[in-house]
């Protein structure tokens, strides 16, 4: 596989008969109810990896998907649950990571850390829980990743205990053949029979992370060189991954074969390499974006004469990138599965108008700030204006500690403050990217009326979110998805707004054309590429060679 741009793979357009439905208390029309509809239960041995559920099958009801702790009640958004960042050939790598790590953040703040390859060989780590300001405050602990290779990783956890030191990567090991780190940004879907399966073979786990039974796979590992044992890992990995590994001379950059989760290379002005989630990163430390790292490839460079070389992992899948990277995870300057982050929210935000436009509006507000752009979108295309209606302050700290509700909503008054002279006496349309538990739209629509708002016209610029996500986002159990548990009509209610609607699903396939199948739309409609393992019964292990 060469080094030049390629275009991505497409396949046909799914069609999912899916209307995009407005709810008004003016106007009640009978509405189809938006109640996930449960596939029959797999037998015992599909859930045990013996038969493999056919790509796009439902999600049956007893397979349960990650979900941890406590979140920010005031924060209606799923959470991103990681970011990579990887230089070689640079004196500074520690330092150029750092960087990138610092504009990585929204994609992980509860812990973060770097490998560095000094000059001696060695391979010296730093981790921390917290902002990676925080992490890397004193300025000698970045002093002490002196050499010209590094990788660093943020995170917020999906599979592994939040805010627990132990799991804060990149992971750093050593084994037979000297040092190793990973970083990783993904979820393992057989991460649960993967490591029922190494510890009845005598392997011992230092942490919960699914990150971890990757390292384990390469030590057992009976091929050489360290590529080939990477391949051999990767082969038995299930689930969204997109990976930075570090040695004595070498990085390499690996991405699952459905391509779920972004992973990016650049080049800086010295001929140094990089990696990273999203080309935001690249931009900051002036590296020049050069293409993704392809799904099912691995990426290697070997610093001591910065050779560059790619390989097929494992054979290319249908690609599965996930479309939710472009509704909210990514920042908006980002260039992500080749698209403009920006463009693609605006083309939400005007498709929304078109399809769901607020007659007698008198002004669009984005929720900021990740609905700037869709907002922007539906302004264009209905002709209304777009005025900053909400101002986030971003130094309030999290809510979700404040010991009364009371004190709470006060607390999203500080983080969200209204522009009174915007709204008051206005028809107001709101424009957001997703709505999942509803939680941060009914404050919103309180603060709006408080300000005094005439009217206050939901627009969400995503279809319904009514599954939880299975490959690296921390989501929400069904249970608590707003839209899951009721219709449209229910989720208006419950806001308060008086009118609501979303972009359905098929005006969503409709921007995307003839690429609508190479992204991964699990969350909103429950058709999951990769299915869960459960562990086998131990007995099984005695006859494994």
């Amino acid at each position: 596989m060469g080094m030049a741009a390629t275009a991505p793979s497409t396949s046909r357009l799914l069609h999912h008969h899916q209307t995009n439905r407005v709810v008004s208390k003016h106007h009640h029309q009978q509405q189809l109810r938006q109640r996930l509809r449960y596939a029959p239960n797999p037998s015992p041995l599909a859930l045990r990896g013996r038969l493999s559920p056919p790509a796009g099958a439902l999600l049956p009801d007893r397979v349960t998907p990650f979900s941890y702790g406590a979140d920010d009640e005031s924060d209606d958004h799923p959470r991103e649950e990681c970011g990579l960042v990887g230089v070689v050939g640079h004196p500074d790598a520690a330092s150029l990571c750092y960087l990138g790590l610092q504009k990585l953040q929204h994609r992980g703040e509860e812990g973060a850390g770097i490998v560095a390859a000094g000059g001696d060989g060695k391979l010296k780590s730093v981790t921390g829980l917290g902002l990676v300001a925080d992490v890397f405050g004193d300025p000698s602990r970045l002093a002490s990743l002196p050499g010209p290779a590094a990788i660093g990783h943020v995170r917020y956890s999906t599979a592994g205990a939040a805010a627990s030191l132990r799991n804060v990567q990149p992971f750093l090991a050593g084994y037979r053949f000297g040092q190793v780190a990973v970083a990783h940004n993904g979820n393992l879907v057989n991460y649960q029979a993967l490591r029922s399966k190494l510890e009845a073979r005598g392997s011992i786990f230092n942490t919960t992370s699914d990150t971890e039974v990757i390292l384990h796979l390469i030590s057992t590992s009976l091929s050489r060189p360290l590529l080939a044992r990477i391949c051999d890992a990767c082969e038995r990995l299930a689930g969204a991954y997109s990976l930075l590994f570090l040695t004595a001379d070498k990085l390499f950059a690996v991405r699952d074969p459905h391509g779920f989760r972004p992973l990016v290379l650049g080049r800086l002005a010295n001929g140094a390499v990089a990696f990273a989630s999203e080309t935001c990163a690249l931009d900051l430390i002036d590296a020049t974006y050069e293409r993704e790292v392809e799904p099912g490839e691995v990426v290697m460079v070997d610093r001591r004469d910065m050779s560059v070389s790619s390989a097929c992992l494992v054979p290319r899948l249908p690609r599965r990138a996930c479309v939710f990277e472009h509704i909210y995870f990514s920042l908006p300057n980002s260039v992500v599965f080749s698209h403009d982050v920006h463009e693609r929210r605006t083309a939400f935000g005007r498709a929304l108008a078109e399809e769901s436009p607020a007659a007698g509006a008198d002004v669009v507000i984005p929720v900021p700030d990740s609905g700037f752009y869709a907002a922007l979108g539906f302004s264009r295309e209905s002709g209304l204006e777009f005025q900053q209606g909400l101002i986030r302050w971003h130094y309030s700290g999290r809510s979700f500690i404040q010991p009364t509700q009371a004190i709470r909503d006060l607390a999203v008054k500080l983080k969200l403050a209204p522009v009174r002279g915007v709204i008051r006496g206005k028809s107001v349309v709101v424009v957001d990217d997703s709505l999942v538990r509803g939680t941060t739209s009914s404050k919103i629509v309180r603060l709006l009326r408080d300000a005094g708002a005439r009217e206050v016209h939901m627009r969400i610029a995503s279809p319904p979110v009514v599954g939880s996500c299975l490959y690296g986002i921390d989501t929400p159990s069904d249970g608590e998805l707003i839209s899951n548990r009721m219709d449209l009509e229910g989720v208006r209610r419950e806001i308060g707004s008086d009118s609501l609607a979303f972009l359905s699903l098929d005006k969503l396939h409709g921007i995307y054309g003839d690429e609508a199948g190479d992204y991964c739309d699990a969350c909103f409609s429950r058709k999951y590429p990769v299915l869960p393992t459960l562990p086998e019964p131990a007995a099984e292990f005695d006859d494994e060679d």
